[in-house]
């Protein structure tokens, strides 16, 4: 489907110029010869990039009148692409790391002023996959780093953004941080595993020390197969969420009942709206803040979300108990309720 309306004028414009000087085939000095303008779309909005590009006229060079471009411009973006790198690395998180649709991932990025197309995120997402490929590719570059180190204690996780599709298996060593391995596959059996855990151990000649999962049994399966004899270890968030979680059903009840003794905010917020005077902006505050406490939900299990409401509505209590002391707010606290 063709564009159906006209892209934003971008208000600023960033001119690159070429760092090398010199021809990198003969050594000859390069000439700035003309300008290529190009438009961008960022996360900071458009902008135009005017780049300034340098040709060598040297009669006996290999290079003769081939355009040398600015070095900063691969940076930005890619070549013959319309949106900045920053906002592919921006799609690929919010898919692979915060698990979003691809129309959650366009409506986040058109909150952020972003001008795409809901297609052209499926585009961007492409650009991501190739991206991470190439720079796991890089195979060099990773011997030499994990070879410092002596050994790989590899992490194993799939990832499934929408239910159905394909699920994206990352292997990351947990030593040096590297992601060694990502590969989106339609099923997640032990032989698909057994293969790609094969094919990591190859990779990184080191001695694979460890590998640590969740636990799921067709990963299980592929470490006994692919790697004999090496220790596999349940993740320690995994296994602490395991064993906090009758902790985590307890607090989940007890933030439940705290719910029900608090849920006339909504009426005292309405009896007080349109009052001017200094004891209504009271009211209001102290019900902003029991809403908050509401809302606020801990990240399991390390945060019980019931404990830091009852803590929360806690110090509201003994709040209004000073306030008490003090006159009125209260009195009308109780007035509006009634």
């Amino acid at each position: 489907m063709a564009r159906t309306s006209i892209r934003e004028r971008p208000d600023r414009e960033e001119v690159l110029w070429p760092v090398q000087k010199m021809c990198p085939a003969c050594g000859h000095p390069m000439r700035l010869r003309y300008d290529n303008c190009r438009t961008l779309v960022t996360l900071a909005g458009p902008v135009r990039l005017r780049l300034k590009i340098r040709r060598c006229e040297a009669a006996d060079c290999s290079q003769r009148h081939r355009p040398y471009r600015p070095e900063a411009e691969g940076s930005i973006a890619l070549p013959e692409h319309e949106f900045g790198l920053d906002v592919i690395a921006l799609v690929g998180m919010l898919r692979h790391r915060e698990h979003r649709s691809v129309a959650e991932i366009h409506q986040t990025l058109r909150a952020r002023e972003v001008a795409i197309a809901e297609r052209s995120v499926t585009n961007l997402l492409d650009r991501y996959d190739e991206l991470l490929a190439t720079s796991l590719s890089d195979s060099t570059r990773l011997r030499r780093r994990l070879a410092t180190q002596g050994r790989v204690i590899l992490a194993l996780d799939g990832l499934q953004p929408d239910v159905g599709h394909e699920v994206l298996w990352v292997i990351r060593d947990c030593l040096s941080g590297e992601v060694l391995l990502a590969r989106s596959l339609l099923s997640g059996t032990a032989g698909d595993l057994v293969a790609l855990l094969r094919e990591v151990a190859r990779a990184v000649g080191v001695p694979v020390a460890g590998v640590v999962s969740d636990g799921q049994t067709s990963i299980r399966r592929a470490v006994e197969q692919a790697l004999p004899g090496v220790p596999h270890q349940l993740c320690q968030f995994h296994f602490l969420r395991e064993a906090a979680r009758p902790i985590f059903e307890a607090d989940r009840h007890a933030k439940t009942v705290l719910k029900k003794h608090i849920r006339g905010v909504r009426p005292i917020e309405r009896a007080v709206e349109g009052m001017g005077d200094p004891q209504a902006a009271v009211v209001q505050g102290y019900c902003a803040a029991v809403r908050s406490a509401i809302t606020d939900d801990g990240q399991a299990p390390l945060a019980a979300s019931g404990l830091t409401l009852k803590g929360r509505l806690e110090k509201v209590a003994d709040s209004l108990e000073r306030v008490a002391e003090k006159g009125a707010p209260r009195r009308r606290l109780r007035s509006c309720n009634s």
